[in-house]
């Protein structure tokens, strides 16, 4: 039987999570090419450059816990993308198909904010104080893209779709 520590744990979060980031480089761009609403495109375009440094910012937390930067297969975020991809082959490019993306990228943000919540709190149990700094950055743009997306999805994209889908006005 494996030993279970908390570091050990931790340490196999990071590299979901790693993972998990290096899915959505490649699945973010696909998603912004979908978008009909700019406003929407935009906020992708800007979350994929994030999640570049996102990335980036992984590598410096594993070097300052003196590991090695690897992931770690994320089924979660492969499920997530998975959803996304459907919908994209089963509507055209326009408002409905809008919604439903800003329904799934928030899932995949509510997703993340809990992976980088749990690595916050257990960097600062093990004393990892140069990571906790770092997750925190990102948790905070998480939640940042998160609140991002409800605002494009209120600000027309959602009555778009209601219209666009023959809904009374």
């Amino acid at each position: 039987m494996k030993e279970q520590t908390l570091a050990a744990v931790f340490l196999d979060e990071l590299r979901d999570t790693y993972d998990a980031e290096r899915q959505l480089t490649r699945a973010l761009p696909k998603v912004a090419k979908s978008a009909s609403s700019e406003e929407f495109r935009e906020a992708i375009t800007m979350h994929l450059e994030e999640t570049k440094g996102q990335v980036q910012r992984l590598e410096s937390v594993f070097e300052s816990i003196g590991q090695k930067a690897r992931g770690k297969k994320c089924e979660g975020m492969q499920g997530l993308i998975g959803e996304a991809q459907q919908l994209m082959e089963e509507h055209d490019k326009g408002p409905v198909l809008d919604a439903a993306l800003i329904a799934a990228a928030q899932k995949v943000e509510h997703y993340e904010i809990a992976a980088y919540g749990s690595l916050c709190a257990w960097a600062e149990a093990l004393g990892y104080h140069d990571a906790v700094d770092l997750l925190k950055e990102t948790l905070e743009e998480e939640k940042t893209a998160d609140e991002k997306l409800t605002e494009v999805a209120a600000s027309g994209v959602n009555e778009e779709a209601l219209v666009g889908a023959g809904a009374p006005e």
